[in-house]
């Protein structure tokens, strides 16, 4: 009989050879990206597009609070007003100190809470209304408050128009309004210098931006304007004199103040009131201080009034105060 042969390879009895080796890994499938639901926005609501509008950064850090009223000045027998009263933490320092207080608070949302919140304080009458609306009071009174920084110009326009009844006005501004304004970069400002006769601009300190809620971008300033008890000029022709002068000053051209005022005044008394008044023919007109402006002023006085019969003049000055009027100098 033939003997069997198994194939070399073949395992014996004929039984197929197994497989002995680890089975091999699969190479990992590359992850589907994942899809997330976007998210939806969060909605803001009436009490929220209010304090937008309104421009609403609440002033709640005590200490600030006690820095803007020390500022304030206010005494027993004052009148005061105060402009945006917001949740009340200035109203309620300010009451005590005062002989009347009229807050203005232009969002009704407010007028519950203040309300409530001043319910023990007799002196105070909350009003709801746009301050910029509102009449001046008919005696002297003082101006105090925490403003929206997008209408300060125009608060502080209002403040000027109601001079002499307003004794003051302490206003927390934006740092940088409140140092322009003053003279603190080194520089004047067209408004500052205008109304420098009757008006002292005084910056009492800084606030810092986490003194209030929500924290806005940028510091406060505490803004002083104090009304003189006597005018610097009270001459009405002086005082026509250096308001013309000013404007025409600050609205010029030639790239200094010495040739601004060239186009009106003669120059051998130009360079005389430059010389009384410290300056240099090549001075821009933003580095002359108030004190100077009033130098130059007395020296011109009769220049400036005699250029007002000039018709030259007349159309020059026009052109100037239209300018003055539609700029933020």
């Amino acid at each position: 009989m033939a003997r069997n042969r198994h194939h070399p390879h073949a395992p014996r009895g004929g039984e197929p050879r197994r497989n002995t080796e680890p089975p091999r890994a699969e190479p990992p499938r590359a992850k589907a990206p994942r899809t997330e639901a976007p998210r939806a926005k969060p909605r803001r609501t009436e009490r929220d597009r209010a304090r937008r509008a309104y421009g609403q950064n609440f002033l709640v850090d005590p200490g600030a609070v006690a820095r803007v009223v020390r500022a304030a000045r206010p005494g027993p027998g004052d009148l005061l007003v105060e402009v945006g009263a917001g949740k009340g933490a200035l109203t309620e320092a300010l009451a005590p100190r005062c002989r009347e207080l009229i807050s203005y608070e232009i969002d009704r949302h407010l007028i519950p809470g203040l309300r409530e919140r001043l319910a023990r304080c007799p002196r105070v009458r909350v009003v709801h209304q746009d301050f910029l609306q509102a009449a001046p009071p008919r005696e002297p009174f003082a101006l105090v408050g925490n403003v929206p920084y997008a209408r300060t110009a125009e608060i502080v326009a209002w403040a000027l128009r109601a001079v002499p009844r307003l004794t003051s006005a302490t206003l927390l501004t934006q740092a940088e309004y409140a140092r322009k304004r003053t003279g603190d970069y080194g520089r004047w400002s067209l408004l500052t210098v205008r109304s420098w006769p009757e008006v002292e601009w005084r910056l009492c300190g800084r606030v810092a931006r986490t003194a209030f809620r929500p924290v806005p971008a940028v510091d406060g300033g505490i803004l002083r304007l104090t009304r003189r008890p006597r005018p610097l000029l009270t001459d009405p022709a002086a005082r026509s004199a250096y308001a013309d002068l000013v404007e025409l000053g600050f609205t010029g051209v030639g790239g200094s103040l010495h040739a601004s005022l060239r186009r009106v005044c003669p120059a051998r008394a130009l360079d005389r009131a430059f010389r009384a008044a410290g300056l240099g023919r090549d001075v821009v007109v933003a580095y002359v201080t108030p004190e100077q402006w009033l130098v130059l002023a007395q020296e011109l006085t009769e220049v400036v009034a005699g250029m007002r019969s000039s018709a030259v003049s007349k159309e020059l000055m026009v052109r100037v105060k239209s300018r003055v009027d539609n700029s933020n100098l």
